[in-house]
């Protein structure tokens, strides 16, 4: 299930900022277009399981512990929309410092993982439904130790043919290589993908690998832009129905 396929040639470095401007060429020459869908990608936190208010958790409690209070603003700019580490308002990255900040950040992240991981109401039922009809994988910048964790318990693996994480690509979200090397696994075209995301930074990774991606927001995200966005849902139980415009 974790195995991944490499991908030849250089991939480009894209930045959040201005990146529909960069990407839209991508998609350009699809518009208008309808494609019969053959594989849906997904991201994991925020999308299968409400994790974001745990790892805001645990990074609130690591920092308070060298005295310094995290807001939720700071959390959703360097973390949600960057991809980046709030751990860096401590300690400089690449430090020994930096490094047991994360260690201790990490520790207690799965500690309450094991407490805590609950899957989003009406995913589990909407991979039921879906089950068979698509090729479906997971495609999250997650440490691969915090996603086993996480669904240790879930009982949703069973619904995916694969699993991207952290240590499956050398960049993260919302740069392209992840969704990239999604679709050298499914060896499905690009028009042919769909990725269901919740965040500005996922949409951007989607974009930029030229797959068209639903956006369904989490309760910490649903202030954010998301430009490029093939569709916005409330719920993901709104899936069929966008689906249904694809097919």
């Amino acid at each position: 299930m974790f195995n991944v396929f490499p991908i030849s040639g250089r991939i480009g470095c894209f930045r959040l900022t201005g990146w529909f401007r960069t990407c839209r060429v991508l998609n350009k020459k699809r518009e208008g277009e309808t494609q019969m869908i053959k594989a849906i990608f997904w991201d994991n936190d925020g999308v299968l399981v409400d994790t974001e208010g745990i790892f805001f958790k645990a990074n609130s409690e690591t920092l308070a512990g060298v005295g310094i209070s995290l807001q939720w603003e700071q959390f959703e700019e360097i973390s949600l929309r960057r991809g980046g580490s709030v751990l860096q308002l401590a300690a400089k990255p690449g430090t020994d410092a930096f490094y047991k900040l994360r260690r201790d950040r990490d520790a207690l992240y799965a500690e309450l993982l094991t407490c805590e991981s609950p899957v989003i109401d009406g995913v589990r039922d909407m991979l039921e439904t879906l089950r068979g009809k698509y090729v479906m994988g997971i495609v999250t910048s997650s440490g691969h130790e915090h996603f086993e964790i996480i669904h240790r318990q879930s009982g949703l693996l069973p619904y995916f043919q694969f699993v991207l994480t952290m240590k499956d690509c050398a960049h993260f979200k919302p740069h392209p290589e992840p969704y990239l090397k999604a679709l050298a696994l499914c060896g499905c075209a690009p028009e042919e993908c769909l990725v269901i995301e919740d965040s500005p930074r996922g949409l951007a990774s989607a974009v930029c690998a030229g797959i068209r991606a639903i956006v369904i927001p989490s309760q910490f995200t649903r202030g954010s832009a998301f430009p490029g966005a093939w569709r916005i849902l409330k719920s993901v139980k709104e899936l069929p129905a966008a689906l249904e415009d694809l097919a």
